[in-house]
Parts: C-alpha cells; sequence; structure tokens
C-alpha cells in the first residue's frame, strides 16, 4: 500500500511522492522562546517526530529541520516585563526547551537554526522581492504587497473580505494596503535590531521560516512542511507568498497540519490557571503516558486534555507493560522454539503498516497492536508459546521504540536539569549567593527543591 498523506494546500488525501527518489526534506515550525514549552508544544513535537521517524522507518531518507524564533515581539515584551534583555529570556528559554525534549526522549532536528543567526540571508531575500516589485520599503519597514501575489489564500482558502477583517485591528498607517504584512520592522530605540539597508531593524516572523527553511534544506521546493493548524493563515500563507513570488517556484508539495490541544475544553492559558508545562506534565504522569494520549488521537484532530484521558492513557500503557513482563518471565532458552515469525503475527504487522500509510492513523495502528496481543493469548496452549510470546514482544518493542519512541527508560527530572544544580552548586562554592538564589527559584519552577545542609546542596523533587 502506498502511503498517503493528507495535504491541507489540496484538501485531500494524496500519494505521497518526494521530489527526489527516497529523500524527503522536512521543516517544522518550531517553539517561538519567550515563556517555557507547554503541553500543546508536546503535542507538536511529538506528532512530527513520529511522522519523521515512520518515513525513516519505511527506508526514506529525511533530512528534518527545525527552527527557533528567538527575535519576536513576545520576546520583546518578556524581557522588557523581566528587566532583562531579550537575548537573555531566549538564551534561557532555549536552555528549557532542549531539556523539554531530553525529558520527553524526543530528538533534535538534524538542525535546529536560529533566527538571529541567519538575518543577512533574511535581508538579501527581502532585496530580492522589492527588486522584483513584490515588497517596498516604508518609513524604516519593509511590507509585502499581498495583490501583486494573485495566488495569495490558496492555503488557507481566506477571501480578501475576510482577510481584510482579520488585519484590521493590525492598523498600520506606513503600509500600502491593509492586507500588506512586515518583512521587516523598524526597531524603536530600546528594542533589539540589527543594520540592514533600511535601517536599524529585525526580520518579521514570517519571512524567518521561509529563509531558514530553503537555505538549511538546501531546496526551493520543501517535500513537506509542517505545523500547528492554527498557522495556516497567517504565517503560512504569507510564508508560500513571500517565498514563491522571490523564487517562482512551489514552495512546499504537502503541508501537514495538526488539530489544536484545549484543556477540559478551554484554551490553555495562564489567565485561566491551566497552562500545564512540559516538564509538569512529564513529573505526574511520564513521557510514555503523555505520548500515549497523543497517539490516542488522529493528529489532524483536535485533543483534549483531561485526567480522564490521561488515567485511560497510562492503562493503555500498563496493558503492553504486562505483556512485556509476561514475554520475559517466559523467556528461557529451553522454552523458546526457534522458527519463523508466525502467520498471524504478519498479518497484523501488514495492517500496522496499513493504518500508519493511511496519513498516519496512529489510533488504528495502536488498536491493531492490541489486537495482537489478544491474539497472542489465544495461543497459549500451543508448545512454542513462549517462543510467539517472545516474537509479538521483540516486534511490538522495536516499533514502539523506533516509530513512536515508546518503551524506552524514562528520563529523570533531576538529570535533565544536572547543569543547574551543578552551577548552582559551584556559585556558592565561590560565594555568589545572588546566582545560587537565581538558580534555586529556577530549579523550584522546575519541579525541584533545594536543600542546603552542613553536608551540602541537596534536592528534592517538588
Amino acid at each position: 500500500m502506498a502511503l498517503r498523506i493528507y495535504n491541507s494546500l489540496t484538501k485531500k488525501k494524496e500519494e505521497f511522492v518526494p521530489l527526489k527518489d527516497k529523500t524527503v526534506r522536512m521543516y517544522v515550525c518550531g517553539v517561538t522562546v519567550y515563556d517555557r514549552c507547554h503541553i500543546g508544544h508536546a503535542r507538536s513535537l511529538y506528532i512530527f517526530d513520529v511522522i519523521r521517524k515512520y518515513l525513516q522507518y519505511r527506508g526514506y531518507d529525511v533530512h528534518f529541520v527545525r527552527n527557533i524564533t528567538d527575535i519576536d515581539d513576545k520576546i520583546i515584551n518578556k524581557a522588557q516585563e523581566l528587566g532583562i534583555s531579550s537575548e537573555e529570556v531566549a538564551t534561557k528559554n532555549i536552555e528549557d526547551y532542549y531539556r523539554d525534549l531530553e525529558l520527553l526522549k524526543i530528538d533534535k532536528a538534524d538542525i535546529e537554526p536560529r533566527a538571529t543567526d541567519n538575518i543577512p540571508d533574511m535581508i538579501k531575500h527581502i532585496q530580492g522581492l522589492i527588486g522584483s516589485g513584490f515588497a517596498y520599503e516604508a518609513s524604516g519597514s519593509v511590507y509585502f504587497s499581498v495583490r501583486k501575489f494573485k495566488k495569495y489564500g490558496k492555503l488557507s482558502g481566506q477571501s480578501v473580505k475576510h482577510m481584510l477583517e482579520a488585519v484590521r485591528v493590525e492598523k498600520d498607517e506606513n503600509k500600502d494596503d491593509p492586507l500588506d504584512f512586515a518583512l521587516w520592522k523598524r526597531s524603536a530605540e530600546d528594542e533589539p535590531f540589527w543594520e540592514s539597508p533600511w535601517g536599524k531593524g529585525r526580520p518579521g516572523w514570517h519571512m524567518e521560516c521561509s529563509v531558514m527553511s530553503m537555505k538549511h534544506l538546501k531546496t526551493q521546493t520543501l517535500d513537506i512542511h509542517a505545523g500547528g493548524r492554527d498557522l495556516i493563515f497567517p504565517h503560512h500563507e504569507n510564508e508560500i507568498a513571500q517565498s514563491e513570488a522571490l523564487t517562482d517556484e512551489k514552495f512546499a508539495k504537502y503541508w501537514i497540519h495538526h488539530g489544536l490541544l484545549t484543556i477540559n475544553g478551554q484554551k490553555m492559558a495562564k489567565s485561566l490557571g491551566n497552562f500545564i508545562t512540559i516538564q509538569d506534565a512529564v513529573s505526574k504522569y511520564g513521557a510514555d503516558t503523555l505520548k500515549m494520549f497523543f497517539l490516542s488521537s488522529h493528529y489532524g484532530s483536535p485533543v483534549d486534555f483531561t485526567v480522564e484521558k490521561m488515567e485511560e492513557a497510562r492503562k493503555v500503557l500498563q496493558r503492553f507493560e504486562i505483556f512485556f513482563k509476561e514475554a520475559d518471565m517466559l523467556r528461557r532458552d529451553d522454552l523458546v522454539i526457534p522458527g519463523e515469525r508466525e502467520d498471524f503475527i504478519k498479518a497484523h504487522e501488514e495492517a500496522f503498516y496499513g493504518a500508519m500509510d493511511d496519513d498516519f492513523n496512529t489510533p488504528k495502528a495502536l488498536g491493531i497492536l492490541f489486537e495482537l496481543l489478544n491474539e497472542t493469548y489465544k495461543h497459549k496452549g500451543n508448545r512454542n508459546y513462549a517462543g510467539i510470546m517472545h516474537q509479538v514482544n521483540t516486534f511490538i518493542q522495536d516499533l514502539g521504540r523506533k516509530i513512536f519512541g515508546l518503551f524506552q527508560p524514562e528520563v529523570d527530572l533531576a538529570d535533565a536539569l544536572k547543569g543547574l544544580l551543578e552551577e548552582r552548586a559551584a556559585a556558592r562554592k565561590r560565594k555568589d549567593f545572588q546566582r545560587s538564589d537565581e538558580l534555586r527559584d529556577e530549579l523550584l519552577n522546575q519541579g525541584i527543591i533545594i536543600e542546603d545542609t552542613a553536608q551540602g546542596q541537596r534536592w528534592r523533587k517538588a
């Protein structure tokens, strides 16, 4: 069965055919590092990690890039709120982001470019758009002329009337047209800036992804561009416009978008008291339980996080763990008879691939694995029952690790924060008590309570 993917651009499932042989160039919009990552970020990070791993498992050569937005209005506002620099805000949250990946046992991308390391390339791209008549400078900022790009709206399906309504709240007297969006923003006196042909400023958010995706994947047309459904408009729509206007090539062949996450039916927000960080969720439930929760819904569907659903996910995980323990108990040389894989295992393997080939249908794939467990138990009277259990155990654990990132040793929270613990101990040793107190507070925010004793620093989970 051929792999089929729902393409947000064409609004239908299509057979997946990379532009070149089995090479897949895949770009995912990453995090904007103005705060700690939450479980909505976890879903995005995990789902696209599963898609990447499945493609690799099926023999594709995946080149995977996921960016880090480290300059943005939200970062600047947070820096002003805290009285520190934007770079400090970004650096701290990037460190937390990598700790989150470690806690979730999710691999880094092949390349994780930071926006601030690619600004000269962005300036060059903007200059090209000005030269071709698709962009214009006004009072130190540069804007894209939306109406000149005739294919604008092809991803989101937005009408000009609807788009005008959406941008009314963003009035800017410098624009020629309310629909136009910023490629380069003039920086205020108290904001970070980079020198450009138009004066001191910084890139627009949309420009970052266009440039970093094409630059680091070394292509003008991506095989896959992915992100959350909330990014379709205006972010991804604008990426298409500013990319294709310059290259005159299709920007991405397949667009994949995951559904959004709510908490007990509500949008997650600190003001509602339902903001759950990745570290909080992993500390309470464990990484595998959180992953099982995500796998239980199709990536394209919205998902609602509740305590009840997390308990259901924990029970699902326990069913696998019980099976693994039973298989290990039977795994003695005198009980296991070598032989070909049983036909019923091969049938479930093919069904599993069929589910995953159908737009990465993880709920159906999990159901097939459960059917395999139940079918295995029916062979209890077989003289090679231990061997059958061993075959199924090996098969499921292999899939679990290589595709779903499951069934691996849990990463201890303190291990992930080892660098901060060591830094604090060193600060106390050199009597830098201000830094020591800052790190104590930071560790407390991340679930670790520090106690200073006569024998030295001790810690425990909050």
